[in-house]
This record gives C-alpha cells, structure tokens and sequence, in this order.
C-alpha cells in the first residue's frame, strides 16, 4: 500500500482534504448528548480553523459564499464538543451542544427554531414527505 495512504488513514496528523472536494468538506453536525443529527453543512479551510480557534461551530454557506457562524443573527449558537475525521480526511462529523433553541432556520408550530433540520422523513409507500411527530 502506498506510504502516503497509509499515513492518511492510519496516521495520527490531522491533513484534511480540502483540495479533493474543490476545497469543501461535508460536515454531519449532531448533538453531543443524543446523537440526532441536526443538519448537513460544508467548511472550507478558514471555517474550520475558526470553528477550532473559537469552540463555535462555523461554515462556509454555499448560498451566500461566505463564511458563517451558527448562531450569529439567530442566537443558537453551537458549542463544539468533538471534531469526527473519517478515513480519508474528506468528511467531518461536528458533535455540538446546543446553545439555544434549535438549529434549523425554519420554525416549529409554536414559532421556535427546529432542533433539527431533519424534521420529515419519507413515507416510502406514498412517496410522499410527513412530518416526524414529535419535531413538528
């Protein structure tokens, strides 16, 4: 197996692979103490050393091609609690502690931010999205 491999996916030197992803890593972001996945984001180099730097989570939002820093103008900030690097240093797993409300940018029936942007889930007989009870 070739060295460079080897050291990458057995190693212990943190060389993440901004540049194999046009220089974005996917980042699964998820609640330290239940493991519920809040919501899918990217970081690119700068994003990631701040969100090290700082303990807050920090990404590079695709839509408004800028750096962005939950909680910023919502006040739900995350804390960070774990940084996850998979095999190859391409994909990243951000386990946080909630510091507000929710996550999401849409609202729940009561007008809070969603804990979760992962609030539907597919009926797969139907084809069709519902509501997940207790995230509504």
């Amino acid at each position: 197996m070739d060295k460079q491999i080897i050291e990458l996916e057995e190693g212990l030197n943190c060389d993440l692979q901004f540049e194999k992803r046009n220089g974005l890593l996917p980042v699964a972001v998820q609640e330290y103490s239940t493991g519920q996945i809040l919501m899918l984001a990217s970081v690119n180099q700068e994003a990631f050393d701040i969100t090290v730097k700082t303990g807050k989570a920090t990404f590079w939002s695709t839509s408004r091609n800028s750096l962005w820093t939950k909680g910023e103008t919502s006040g739900d900030f995350l804390k960070m609690e774990k940084i996850l690097v998979d095999c190859d240093q391409d994909a990243l797993i951000f386990q946080v502690t909630l510091q507000g409300s929710g996550s999401c940018h849409t609202y729940d029936q009561e007008g809070k931010h969603r804990k979760t942007c992962f609030y539907r889930e597919l009926d797969l007989e139907e084809k069709k999205l519902a509501f997940i009870k207790e995230l509504k």
